[in-house]
């Protein structure tokens, strides 16, 4: 499995599309369709084809990947480009009218929604998945394994910049390694997220750290140095657990652990949150879209559990069904 990708292994998405091949049956306009969870979904619709172009976050992008490929195995015409600039960089992409989707790891931005209003570009907010984001270390990192959100702002709030450089820094039961942090950029959701639920005020960071919108180089950066220290989705801490280990977290009730499990129920907090993808209502109206956003919402938890995210719970499920279906009407 390639990291930022999310491929599912072939035996899993074989599977997946027997269910999807077993409910679609031969294919005719007028036969129903099973969705993955065994419900009812639309009826099979006619062979499409177009271009869905994507964009925004790269912690939400590999979910609508992974929905596309198996979309793609319904509607082979049908080419879903999915760009990962980061969650406020797609914003500024989809306001401007650019793509069809906007992948984000944060609600949108008033400053973001007066940039859509400008252009005339109405939209629909979809909460697709759950994320535990998750803190991560070196493997050789022995002493950190669980770390209070104060000492977390000790480490990323603006005053540690040039000050807070070692371990011993952040609790003097530390040893004296040098700290080496690395973590998303300004233009990640995650960073936003991050920022404001750890040290209070949406963007306000240390910036002496090596920055980055690919994930890739913060699990690099992090196995690569003793001292190391990130943060990033839940679903890449799963990808690289070989290389890295989660810290657990304490909001003042004891060290909780990043899992699907901790991130449902809300006892990992406050770093889990909900993950969304934005629809152009207007986009919505083309046939290719709305099927692939008809098939994405139907098999959402499929998705997002073969995929190694944390699915949706029962309400949100049903919510997202229902938004979905009321796009595209005229």
């Amino acid at each position: 499995m390639t990291s930022g990708q999310r491929r599912l292994s072939a035996i899993t998405a074989a599977t997946f599309l027997i269910t999807l091949a077993a409910a679609c049956g031969s294919g005719g306009s007028t036969s129903s369709s099973t969705s993955a969870s065994g419900e009812a979904s639309a009826p099979a619709a006619q062979e499409l084809s177009g271009q869905i172009n994507a964009d925004g976050s790269s912690t939400v992008g590999p979910l609508t990947t992974a929905a596309y490929e198996f979309f793609a195995e319904q509607q082979p015409k049908v080419q879903v480009a999915v760009g990962t600039s980061g969650t406020g960089g797609g914003f500024e992409k989809f306001c401007n009218g650019e793509t069809d989707i906007q992948n984000a790891s944060r609600p949108i931005k008033d400053e973001e929604k007066a940039a859509c209003a400008a252009k005339g570009v109405s939209y629909t907010e979809l909460t697709v998945a759950t994320d535990a984001l998750t803190v991560v270390v070196n493997k050789e990192n022995t002493w950190a394994q669980c770390l209070t959100v104060e000492q977390l702002k000790k480490i990323w709030e603006p005053a540690a910049e040039g000050k807070v450089a070692s371990w011993k820094d952040v609790d003097s039961k530390f040893p004296d390694e040098k700290l080496t942090l690395a973590g998303p950029g300004t233009d990640s959701g995650t960073f936003d997220y991050f920022t404001d639920e750890v040290n209070g005020e949406e963007g306000a960071s240390r910036k002496d750290y090596s920055a980055s919108e690919n994930d890739n180089d913060i699990v690099a950066a992090v196995s690569g140095a003793k001292g190391g220290l990130g943060y990033f989705g839940y679903t890449y801490f799963e990808e690289n657990q070989d290389k890295l280990a989660a810290v657990r977290i304490d909001a003042g009730n004891g060290c909780v652990a990043p899992s699907a499990q901790s991130a449902q129920d809300g006892s990992y907090t406050p770093l889990s949150r909900p993950l969304f993808v934005y629809v152009k209502n207007e986009s919505a109206k083309r046939p290719e879209v709305k099927a692939f956003l008809d098939f994405y919402a139907d098999n959402i938890n499929k998705i997002a559990t073969d995929a190694k995210y944390v699915p949706l719970n029962s309400e949100q499920e049903a919510k997202l069904k229902a938004a979905v279906q009321s796009l595209g009407a005229s």
